[in-house]
């Protein structure tokens, strides 16, 4: 495996960490319930930390897809549940998310960095990593 494709590896793990023991923070340590929406994207990012890890121990690159899939998805989840808590219109017909409200913002830093933003940035990095893992893997075929 090129050293390329290991350092992308090892930047996948840190965001994805990162992401992950910063959910835990803001949930455990800080007390933040979160809202079903949150769990969503806890349910898309802590599995990548495991992916990573084992990728990373194994060198194995070809996990590029999967770290894709997950992230993208999670990026559009975290995009929607962002467009919640800033955009008016979708406020409005924001639907009920259980006990913490999808709309809630326990932080909101300079006026617009907020959990699920903070959610939004990993994942795109990850996402950016993966789509480029994927084109040095073809270009290395």
């Amino acid at each position: 495996m090129s050293k390329k494709l290991e350092n992308a590896l090892l930047v996948i793990w840190v965001v994805s960490l990162t992401a992950t023991l910063g959910s835990l923070y803001f949930s455990e340590i800080r007390g933040y319930e979160p809202c079903a929406l949150c769990w969503y994207q806890r349910i898309l990012m802590y599995p990548i930390v495991i992916i990573a890890t084992v990728a990373y121990i194994q060198k194995n690159a070809r996990i590029a897809m999967t770290t894709a899939v997950f992230s993208t998805i999670g990026a559009l989840t975290s995009l929607y549940h962002y467009g919640l808590q800033k955009l008016d219109f979708l406020q409005d017909t924001a639907p009920a998310c259980g006990r913490v409200p999808c709309t809630g913002q326990y932080i909101n830093w300079l006026g617009f960095i907020t959990i699920p933003f903070l959610a939004l940035t990993a994942f795109t990095i990850i996402a950016i990593i993966s789509f480029y893992m994927l084109k040095v893997l073809k270009e290395e075929n």
